[in-house]
């Protein structure tokens, strides 16, 4: 079985069968989505210290905070 890895930013990898959405930071919605998560403590934050562009949603309800574009990690997630 091969398990395939997206680089999500500074040396972070999130598996790409658990991705199920990768969304932009710049949406009311998506805000209370991370404000959300902070308060449920389901939030892995990969931007370290940088300022935070994309929202990555995982099958198991943890949300991934990534310093790299949407259209990076779309890229990425498109090439495996």
């Amino acid at each position: 079985m091969v398990v395939n890895f997206i680089n999500v930013g500074l040396g972070s990898y999130v598996t790409a069968a658990k991705v199920v959405a990768i969304v932009g930071v710049h949406s009311v919605p998506v805000k209370r989505l991370i404000q959300s998560a902070y308060e449920q403590g389901v939030v892995i934050d990969a931007t370290c210290g940088r300022k935070n562009r994309t929202v990555i949603v995982a099958d198991s309800g943890h949300i991934v905070l990534s310093c790299l574009r949407q259209e990076t990690i779309s890229r990425r997630v498109g090439k495996r």
